[in-house]
């Protein structure tokens, strides 16, 4: 019983992590804002319809396990940047792998508290994962420069991640700022996941006291 409990509450937080990735990443509108906010045409030669063609070619290669060969139109690249991006490639597979196997038994892991209601068997093990991207935030205020390159050292074994902007332009466009703002997004979002659980059963244990 004690290993089943713990498979449900390791599912849904695998599920959480892994839907608040698949979003983050996946947000192009974060990273059309920032082409203005970051003045990212300024370090490319390419109009702002172009610079984006050529950012939705690479998500697609991204996505698509189909895909193997990367060839941006306007951006020529290195052996070592294409191979950096098919690593990038593996990590968003894993990622949504994690994410369609873990779906269903956490949703169902949610419905079952909600016939039950037993909500409120959220509002402690979500107040102690509200602390988690708490110090992961603070890691990055302090220097998001450190945490970028200890992120690369942790997720990648070799040094392809350090572009050469001469024979990988590709890397001017994609500033280290962007990906600052995806890993906000990315903490905010499994922060509102969180605390909308604690509150959900909160209000569950409410309604029960009041009855």
């Amino acid at each position: 019983m004690k290993i089943k409990r713990f498979m449900q509450w390791l599912t849904l937080f695998l599920f959480i992590i892994s839907f608040s990735v698949f979003v983050a990443i996946n947000f192009r509108p974060l990273y059309v804002f920032d082409i203005g906010y970051l003045n990212i045409l300024d370090y490319t030669d390419v109009s702002r319809d172009v610079l984006l063609h050529n950012f939705d070619q690479l998500m697609a290669f991204l996505n698509n396990p189909f895909n193997t060969t990367l060839a941006l139109p306007d951006f020529p690249m290195s052996a070592s940047g294409a191979q950096h991006f098919y690593d990038v490639k593996k990590l968003f597979l894993l990622d949504y792998a994690v994410l369609i196997i873990t779906a269903i038994p956490a949703i169902w892991f949610i419905v079952s508290l909600v016939k039950q209601k037993a909500l409120w068997k959220l509002i402690r093990p979500f107040q102690v994962a509200l602390v988690v991207p708490v110090i992961f935030g603070f890691l990055m205020a302090v220097g998001f420069d450190t945490f970028f390159v200890r992120f690369h050292e942790l997720f990648f074994a070799n040094d392809d991640w350090l572009f050469n902007p001469v024979t990988d332009p590709i890397i001017n466009v994609l500033p280290e700022a962007f990906f600052m703002h995806c890993f906000i997004l990315f903490f905010v979002l499994i922060e509102f996941i969180f605390l909308s659980g604690v509150i959900a059963g909160r209000l569950q244990l409410r309604r029960s006291y009041s009855r």
